[in-house]
């Protein structure tokens, strides 16, 4: 799914991408967690959503912002939410998911159901201040919330070496009296098991923990950015070979029997057919009714709103050669 719709962003067919290449372990994360658990992602978190059974027809809706898309394309591609699969929509600026992780968590604490939040971020975000309020709220609060930073090394261009001079980011919740680990990103059964311990220290004692898992962005930050600019393609084809989070779960796989190359090949293909499926069928949707730009926000529509929407109403129907007024009840 991440090569076909990079290349369609740079064929022009949709307008943003990010990839998850190098930290697909993460996924880890997703099968320790129950279904009831609140996630917060930060954008490198579809793994959480199709796990959960968010399709793959729901991703692409989302990223051509076609008339299915649960957004109705009020957000841009990748920015991922589902209130059925208790996953936060995503939003761009960094951090803003870390203290609303932490309220999510009070609130599953006073609800006495049990569950938690985890609250993905990563090392860049960690150094925004919501970083610091998110965790201090729920030292002092004590609540259920994992915070799991992924540590690639780059907020964008900035190396890790330029943005702090402690310990990574392990350190601050030492200081904040939280519980904290330091994992190895990249080995899936290490992101499930810290995961799974970590949801049963939250859950049962209400209170947070924090998981910095090193890992490395393989890919560039997203499509608006070309990482050779600050780092060597050496770097990154060495770490993409010998470092590579599914390679070394597929020889863990295939030490133990459970996998083969052919075994590979037809997965691939298979994955393939049924992206390239979902990717033509969203591509030729239509795009959400113009009036969803008003929807969804009040319960009643206020008057400045109402106005708003008669007056391009108006102006759709003064001008049909820029937009047909059918566009605005259509989807």
């Amino acid at each position: 799914m991440d090569g076909i719709l990079y290349e369609a962003q740079r064929q022009g067919r949709i307008s943003f991408y990010m990839t998850h290449y190098g930290e697909e372990a993460m996924i880890g994360a997703a099968a320790a967690l129950d279904p009831g658990d609140v996630v917060h992602g930060q954008y490198r978190e579809a793994f959480v959503l199709l796990y959960r059974g968010f399709t793959l027809d729901d991703c692409m809706n989302q990223c051509f912002s076609n008339g299915l898309d649960e957004g109705k394309g009020r957000q841009m591609p990748v920015h991922y939410g589902s209130r059925k699969h208790n996953f936060q929509t995503i939003s761009s600026p960094l951090g803003t998911q870390i203290p609303q992780a932490a309220g999510s968590a009070y609130a599953l604490k006073l609800s006495g159901k049990g569950n938690c939040s985890l609250c993905f971020f990563g090392e860049g975000a960690a150094s925004e201040g919501d970083f610091h309020a998110g965790l201090n709220m729920a030292a002092t609060l004590q609540c259920p919330v994992i915070f799991f930073c992924r540590n690639n090394g780059y907020a964008i261009s900035t190396p890790a070496s330029e943005q702090y001079r402690g310990d990574g980011i392990a350190s601050r919740g030492v200081g904040y009296g939280i519980s904290t680990i330091r994992i190895d990103g990249n080995d899936i059964w290490a992101v499930y098991n810290a995961v799974k311990a970590a949801r049963a220290m939250v859950t049962e004692e209400n209170r947070p923990v924090l998981i910095e898992a090193m890992t490395y962005r393989v890919g560039h930050h997203s499509t608006s950015d070309d990482s050779t600019k600050y780092r060597d393609r050496k770097e990154v084809e060495q770490r993409a070979q010998f470092d590579n989070p599914i390679t070394r779960l597929r020889r863990y796989m295939e030490l133990n029997g459970w996998w083969t190359a052919e075994d590979e090949e037809t997965c691939r293909k298979e994955a393939k057919k049924m992206v390239m499926k979902s990717f033509n069928a969203a591509e030729r949707r239509k795009k959400p009714a113009v009036k969803h730009l008003f929807t969804d926000v009040y319960d009643e529509m206020p008057a400045n709103l109402i106005e708003q929407q008669k007056e391009l109403e108006n102006l759709m129907k003064k001008y049909p050669d820029y937009l047909s007024a059918d566009n605005f009840e259509s989807e």
